[in-house]
């Protein structure tokens, strides 16, 4: 489905249990709402699940940046008012969980929870150097030239050496996703920082993260969670960045042990 929020088309999809709370899932840069597609289907059961593509990626509109966490807050605003959405649960990879630290910041209102995946919370210089280093690359040679060093980077070595599935399923995304968007997303990248306001947040919340994530290691996102009222930390073993395909058994019983708690 589509809808015309804030100036451009935004693509999304619901699923699951009519009756159902609602669960909104936000996908990591240069990946797609197809990043949650046996999640959804696992947990479409118990509740109403939404999906949506983010600026310039999958099939959502690209729009010129900058972009800001403003405006991708925004945009989740506007869709929850299209779709009908009163409150919902929130699980976000990346940046998508950075977009849940913001809502569960500045619109605690709309969450009945947060799981922020493989999300850092600040960015510090070298974390916003390498989002620069992206554009750069793209710039140079194209999304394509992107592919195989983020894959290096999102999954272990392990993953990578055995050449597996996933690793085609997400390299076809990277090159699906627009480099207008990706650029305003890094840029929005660059300017991270919710830190300081963790501590606001009250929101049922689950930090988790991949023992293997070169860009959220466990530490960092242990050192979110203690600043996070009542938070949890799970780690995903045999996993990088991107937990919820590289385990995506570990991952579903962190993530639903949680929301069936908080449900």
């Amino acid at each position: 489905m589509k809808t015309e929020i804030n100036g451009f088309t935004m693509h999304y999809e619901v699923s699951g249990a009519d009756s159902g709370p609602w669960l909104t899932l936000s996908h990591a840069l240069s990946t797609d709402l197809a990043l949650w597609d046996e999640l959804a289907e696992k947990l479409g059961g118990d509740f109403r699940i939404l999906r949506y593509d983010l600026r310039g990626h999958g099939m959502t509109e690209s729009v010129p940046g900058p972009y800001s966490f403003a405006d991708l807050i925004d945009d989740v605003l506007a869709l929850w008012d299209v779709v009908g959405v009163d409150r919902s649960h929130w699980m976000g990879l990346s940046i998508g969980g950075m977009i849940g630290y913001g809502l569960a910041i500045h619109h605690p209102e709309r969450l009945l929870s947060l799981i922020a995946c493989d999300s850092q919370a600040d960015a510090q210089s070298e974390y916003a150097a390498y989002f620069q280093s992206r554009v750069d690359k793209a710039a140079a040679g194209g999304m394509e030239s992107l592919v195989q060093p983020t894959l290096e980077r999102w999954f272990t070595a392990e993953t990578v050496a055995k050449a597996e599935p996933i690793l085609d399923r997400v390299a076809d995304m990277i090159r699906g996703t627009d480099e207008e968007g990706h650029q305003g997303c890094c840029e929005a990248l660059m300017t991270l920082s919710f830190g300081n306001d963790l501590g606001r947040i009250d929101t049922p919340t689950l930090i988790v993260g991949g023992l293997g994530d070169k860009g959220a290691p466990p530490d960092d996102l242990a050192n979110v969670a203690v600043r996070i009222k009542g938070a949890s930390h799970a780690v995903i073993p045999s996993a990088g960045h991107i937990s919820a395909l590289e385990n995506p058994e570990g991952f579903f019983a962190a993530v639903n042990k949680f929301l069936m708690r908080v449900r």
